[in-house]
């Protein structure tokens, strides 16, 4: 019997056969005496009843896996057969423990199926189907689902297990597969029509989901690629466009999408993954259907979407209605439709974590067998062991520290009939600034914690105060590991922008520094605290010390521009509140739309 004929001679659905040990935590194959028996679960199920070795071929033999010998046989006790997967228990024997813990009092543990939460639409389906240690040529069948895309070294190279991770997430337009040629624009190349910036925290207590509007207009930079004919090109950059035509358009491949988000939000992502119209529809069939709320009945032409009031069970061809919905909804643009899209992932993240999911082998089967074909990943996630890894990471997080918002944005006072958006200056760079600094949208008992200590109170006094003006501010300005020229960058902004005109250039710090620090003595107080709201410094960067003379033989700060120095201007004060103007909802509440 071939790897996809396992159970045909029954009928029966590979998946069915896996069934979860409550004394080990893990997934094992319980076969019946009266089948054949062949290594390695199929994915899918098949009305022939075949047996033997598949088209008449010889029946494959278990792969071996490596340091792991079978323990010698014991009189009276059969040798299990090497083609049959363990563990196992014989007809009327009490369950067996598995090999690595005999011989030792077993422990009884959650199922390690219940602590992951599921991303990417089932990738984490590897873990409860590898624990049983036979699905070797199963996962091979996997990574031939995968499609990968080169990065064109746009991404930092992969994502990292000790670091916060920043993992962008292209939705295209492109109306590829079965049924999908009859949406809107059934020629379209392929834009970034539903953009997703995930940042999971370092400590993976928390994350943020930052949907990027395809209507803000941004600056598409210059991108190396790699073409689908394996030719290399640079595609010239545009100014002042969509954001969605950062792919697609004149043969921009995801990478460029990525460089456009760096340039937009400073954050440069770890990976990317890329899912066109299939994905929703068989990833939400997958799972059974998601549960979605609506406020009012919705009937929308434009989006063939048709459902009444109240929460409904959604899969398929009606899951992608609901996600493309629009003029039926909030305001009718593509706000409207990043919120209701938003609330579809969150139920979708609820579905995946509920013991419904979790539970099921066979839902787990499907979703592995949906995620790995309806998603393009970049060249560094191209196998299911990287993905597991990454699913691994994700799964540790709480669904109700994930927070859904969006790049704060304006009508665009350009246009007469507003179709375009900008960024809201106002509120944007303290969103952006956040994710940079790995700082939670949601209250976080670590953090809140971290910023009630007797250090945070300290530093945050010495920013009360009175202030002296700008004319009376007198620095010297050194560089003590910024990028070189930043010290007289900042010198000529505080002089001409900001008005501190007794200020000077010292060149070069003694050492390099991580922080930015500024230096100065008991009454120069008013001038430090000036400083600092002039800079953005935080009050952990002011240094109580001891003045120096400048070049007129007065009594003079000292700033030190380190390494975390970001250009004259941008404040180094990390933000800790989202602001009130930006709407965001975590994962774990059930929102209706509107």
């Amino acid at each position: 019997m071939d790897a996809q004929g396992r159970g045909r001679a029954e009928n029966i659905d590979p998946a069915d056969q896996w069934v979860l040990n409550p004394d080990t935590g893990e997934y094992e194959l319980r076969l019946s005496t009266s089948a054949p028996q062949s290594p390695v679960p199929g994915p899918r199920r098949s009305a022939s009843g075949r047996t033997g070795g598949g088209n008449g071929g010889p029946a494959r033999s278990r792969v071996a896996e490596p340091d792991r010998q079978s323990p010698p046989s014991s009189p009276g006790k059969a040798t299990p057969s090497a083609d049959v997967p363990g563990p196992r228990r014989r007809r009327g024997a009490p369950p067996e423990e598995p090999a690595s813990r005999r011989g030792r009092r077993p422990v009884k543990k959650k199922s390690r199926a219940k602590k992951i939460l599921v991303w990417t639409g089932g990738i984490m389906a590897f873990v409860i189907v590898g624990t049983a240690g036979a699905a070797y040529l199963y996962i091979e069948h996997l990574n031939g689902n995968i499609t990968s895309v080169s990065d064109d070294g746009a991404s930092t190279g992969g994502f990292s297990k000790d670091k916060a991770i920043n993992l962008l997430v292209i939705g295209t337009d492109k109306r590829t597969g079965s049924g999908n040629e009859g949406y809107g624009d059934s020629g379209s190349v392929g834009h970034a029509d539903t953009t997703i910036l995930l940042h999971v925290s370092k400590d993976r207590t928390n994350a943020t989901a930052l949907s990027i509007p395809r209507d803000l207009i941004v600056d598409v930079p210059d991108c190396q690629t790699k073409q689908e004919d394996g030719t290399d090109k640079v595609i010239k950059g545009s100014e002042g466009v969509r954001f969605n035509t950062s792919l697609g358009q004149d043969g921009r491949t995801p990478s460029c999408t990525v460089r456009t988000v760096t340039e937009l939000t400073g954050i440069k992502a770890d990976n990317f993954m890329v899912a066109d119209f299939n994905a929703v529809k068989t990833l939400s069939t997958a799972v059974g259907g998601v549960e979605v709320c609506l406020a009012k009945d919705i009937n929308d032409t434009d989006s063939h979407l048709k459902l009444s009031k109240g929460t409904h069970l959604i899969q398929g061809e009606q899951a992608l209605a609901f996600v493309r919905t629009r003029h039926s909804v909030g305001f009718g643009g593509d706000l409207s439709r990043i919120q209701i899209q938003q609330q579809f992932l969150s139920a979708l993240m609820r579905k995946l974590k509920s013991n419904d999911t979790l539970s099921s082998p066979s839902k787990m089967i499907k979703l592995a067998e949906a995620g790995t074909k309806a998603l393009a990943v970049d060249s560094q996630l191209d196998s299911i062991n990287k993905l597991k890894d990454l699913g691994m990471e994700l799964g540790k997080l709480d669904i109700k520290n994930l927070t859904f918002t969006t790049v704060p944005v304006v009508d665009n006072p350009a246009e007469k009939v507003k179709a375009t958006v900008v960024l809201d200056k106002s509120s944007a760079p303290t969103v952006f600034q956040m994710i940079r600094d790995d700082v939670s949208f949601t209250a976080v008992k670590q953090q809140a914690a971290a910023s009630k200590n007797a250090a945070a109170k300290a530093a945050a006094a010495r920013l009360k105060g009175a202030q002296s003006s700008a004319s009376e501010v007198r620095v010297q300005v050194m560089n003590g590991g910024a990028p070189p020229g930043s010290a007289q960058e900042t010198l000529n902004w505080l002089q001409n922008d900001e008005g501190v005109t007794k200020s000077e250039n010292a060149g070069n710090a003694p050492a390099a520094l991580a922080k930015t620090t500024l230096e100065y003595a008991p009454d120069q107080a008013a001038q430090a605290r000036k400083l600092a709201a002039v800079m953005g410094l935080p009050g952990t960067a002011l240094k109580p010390g001891r003045s120096v003379q400048n070049a007129q033989g007065l009594p003079t700060m000292t700033l030190t521009l380190g390494k975390d120095f970001k250009g004259a201007g941008v404040s180094l004060t990390a933000a800790t509140k989202v602001p009130d103007t930006v709407q965001k909802s975590t994962a774990d509440k059930v929102q209706c739309a509107k």
